[in-house]
């Protein structure tokens, strides 16, 4: 099956602050679900993307969030510039990808502006965290493609043994 899944959770230093979100590496997660994502990883076609970057982002980049969460959306950085935009093509790249090579399921960052898909951060930058989805968790969804999160690694394998 082929799976977009975003960059900083294959270990690439793509997150804003220049690290990554390498789930092979946290701590935080058990061996076993190591070895699911890595068997995940080996049995399937992986596409690593990063919507942030793809959007014209820098790394490292000033933190954002999403100010407000329905259209028309802003997303600011934490110094107050309006960096919408860049999360809208970010978003769209993405589609584009999953339509271009049928892709049905993604693997995205929890909590991030682009990727979070069940909570993101409320717009405040004082680390609250609400329900909602980042734009491309949102755009995907709204387009077909089954989102999950790291946290949701043994749901992302039981979608994939499902629907092969």
């Amino acid at each position: 099956m082929k799976i977009l899944i975003s960059s900083c959770l294959l270990g690439e230093d793509v997150r804003y602050d220049g690290n990554n979100s390498s789930i092979a590496f946290t701590p935080s997660f058990t061996f076993s679900i190591k070895e699911l994502f890595m068997d995940i990883l080996c049995e399937n076609e992986i596409y690593s993307f990063c919507p942030e970057v793809a959007g014209g982002l820098p790394i490292p980049r000033t933190p954002s969030e999403i100010v407000k969460n329905d259209k028309p959306f802003i997303i600011k950085n934490e110094k107050g510039d309006d960096v919408t935009i860049n999360f809208l093509l970010g978003a769209k790249k993405a589609l584009d990808i999953c339509i271009e090579e049928n892709i049905k399921v993604a693997l995205l960052k929890s909590k991030s502006p682009s990727c979070g898909n069940k909570q993101i951060y409320d717009g405040t930058f004082t680390s609250k965290l609400i329900e909602g989805q980042g734009l491309t968790a949102r755009l995907l969804e709204e387009n077909g493609v089954k989102v999950f999160n790291e946290n949701e690694i043994k749901d992302l394998d039981k979608f994939i043994k499902t629907n092969k």
